[in-house]
């Protein structure tokens, strides 16, 4: 969820002598973009005086987001695109020195694409409490220090009321459609019951509708492995010198998540019992295959991440429940009105089946082909950013509905 990048979505793969080369040198204690670096595709909307649901208010936050193609006179092609986890604003486009990864959805944005940039104003922030542009632990505060620990606590609704502050700034009226997978997905549902007069279509892939006791769990021992890397110092360690950061909890954290976004079906058919290399891992101090796929993995997201940030939205994610002061989480999605599209993924273990089940059941809006559309897929949860060539088409038929 995460959690995804384009990196991480490709199919399991043995870690070559190149891809170990590309982490040589120490990361520096965070990998978030600061203001001052250079914006690349970024652009940046005010969040005057913003206020959280907890009566915390951050003031002249902003959120990042990049756009493709043009809004035509009467701003009805407008489509917001949501991230998942560790995602951000960079869903198209290769990497670069100002965009660490490559687009996380290549395969499904752009000219003559499913969601076509010749057609639609395509639009992707980076959610508030992220780490690519967006106010979140590493912005510098008030009085000129990253806020760190005292970072307020969102839930998905604060980032929700943040997502409406920039539909108005970009004079957006309603969204022609809005599509997220995974945590993305949870805002999707979120903004279309709290502003239901400003979306027409929604596309909500892997997610739930509400956090479990199960994930919430294996959210708080990624927060806990972070925490307990001595060098975390409390959330206070944006004076670190490089390779003095929390790295070994963050990518322990990443682990962890890794294992939760394929199947185990992948893992044992990719990997197998095999070893990194000649050596032996049977007493002779040599590895796995798989161990040095999660390490690396691991190592390199400690380069492109924060790790106040990554504890700040996993506690997001663990706020998620459309049901909460609703009545229900049945009552809460009967007032969803938009067309909506439901996917979910045979093989998540992070999100099941049933979730996207229950929201297909006693989702308000018509649903497009009039059922949860299942993808059978052996990456589990990542599925929705690999199967390119399932979730295109329809996600396409979602926009001509």
């Amino acid at each position: 969820m995460e959690f995804q990048s384009s990196e991480d979505s490709v199919p399991s793969a043995f870690i070559t002598d190149e891809q170990s080369r590309q982490l040589v040198g120490r990361p520096p204690a965070s990998g978030a973009w600061r203001d001052g670096d250079p914006a690349g595709d970024r652009e940046f909307a005010p969040l005057p005086s913003f206020k959280t649901g907890s009566g915390r208010e951050l003031v002249n936050a902003k959120l990042a987001y990049e756009t493709w193609g043009e809004l035509n006179e009467d701003g009805s092609n407008a489509v917001l695109i949501m991230h998942a986890l560790t995602g951000d604003s960079h869903v198209i486009g290769s990497a670069s020195k100002h965009h660490p990864t490559e687009g996380w959805w290549n395969g499904i944005i752009g000219a003559g694409l499913a969601i076509d940039t010749n057609r639609f104003y395509v639009v992707a922030p980076n959610m508030l409490g992220g780490c690519q542009g967006s106010t979140g632990p590493a912005t510098l505060d008030k009085n000129g220090r990253e806020y760190g620990p005292r970072f307020p606590y969102l839930t998905i609704r604060d980032q929700v009321e943040a997502l409406k502050i920039l539909t108005d700034a970009l004079s957006i009226k309603k969204w022609h459609s809005i599509v997220g997978g995974s945590m993305g997905g949870m805002h999707t549902m979120e903004f279309a019951i709290m502003f239901p007069d400003s979306v027409q279509r929604v596309a909500i892939i892997a997610a739930p509708p509400v956090a479990t006791a199960d994930q919430i769990a294996l959210n708080s021992v990624q927060v806990e492995a972070i925490k307990t890397d001595p060098a975390f110092a409390e959330g206070e360690y944006y004076d670190a010198k490089a390779g003095l950061g929390p790295h070994r909890g963050l990518a322990l954290a990443r682990r962890m998540a890794l294992l939760n976004y394929r199947s185990p079906h992948e893992l044992n058919e990719r990997f197998e019992r095999s070893w990194q290399s000649g050596k032996s891992p049977l007493g002779d101090g040599g590895r796995f295959a798989v161990e040095s796929y999660l390490d690396f993995h691991g190592n390199k997201f400690t380069r492109r991440f924060d790790a106040n940030s990554y504890i700040t939205l996993v506690n997001a994610m663990n706020s998620h429940d459309v049901g909460r002061d609703r009545g229900s989480v049945e009552e809460a999605l009967k007032q969803i009105k938009a067309k909506s599209l439901v996917v979910g993924i045979s093989t998540d273990r992070l999100f099941p089946l049933s979730g996207q089940q229950v929201i297909a059941e006693n989702i308000g809006g018509k649903l497009v082909g009039g059922k949860l559309h299942v993808i059978d897929s052996e990456f589990g949860h990542d599925g929705f950013l690999i199967e390119t060539d399932i979730v295109g088409p329809l996600l396409k038929d979602l926009l001509n509905a």
